[in-house]
């Protein structure tokens, strides 16, 4: 292709993106798709089944929950990194409050975060290295009873 050609070319792409709504980037692509898995939260209130969305890949570890506008009682998403690492979380384009839960490698509890605002960008990080963040609906966490130590198990933790 001539150089006049691939100008015109990119112009009229360069004009057909400014045409489209503001955000209406990947951020929104609705083309993430989840596994769904289950998770049993052990506390001293009881056992509770978990419904989760895992979140592994890069792209849906970006998405998260973003744009939802509901999470189901005992429905969550569980973020596996892979490896023990500090997490940092934000609430950028999340439109509903959640629960992170911060959980260690062998699935016991470092702590949680209740009642994250939607919307807001301050980071949210673990106290120290963990494997994976379930989030959960605001105010969740704290309606099982969620504490530091408590346990995590099920087929949506790797080994």
């Amino acid at each position: 292709m001539k150089k006049p050609m691939r100008r015109r070319v990119l112009a009229l792409l360069l004009s057909l993106f400014a045409l489209l709504p503001a955000g209406a980037g990947l951020a929104q692509d609705q083309t993430v798709r989840f596994p769904v898995s289950e998770l049993t939260l052990h506390t001293e209130n009881g056992d509770y089944p978990i419904a989760v969305e895992v979140a592994t890949s890069s792209p849906q570890r970006q998405r998260g929950l973003m744009f939802r506008t509901e999470l189901a009682r005992d429905h969550g998403m569980i973020f596996d990194f892979g490896v023990d690492r500090p997490a940092s979380m934000w609430m950028a384009n999340t439109l509903i409050p959640l629960d992170m839960v911060f959980i260690r490698a062998d699935g016991t509890v470092s702590g949680y975060h209740e009642n994250a605002v939607p919307g807001s960008k301050a980071v949210i990080s673990s106290s120290e290295p963990v494997r994976y963040v379930l989030e959960l609906g605001g105010g969740e966490a704290a309606a099982y009873g969620l504490k530091s130590g408590d346990r995590v198990t099920g087929p949506a933790l790797s080994d």
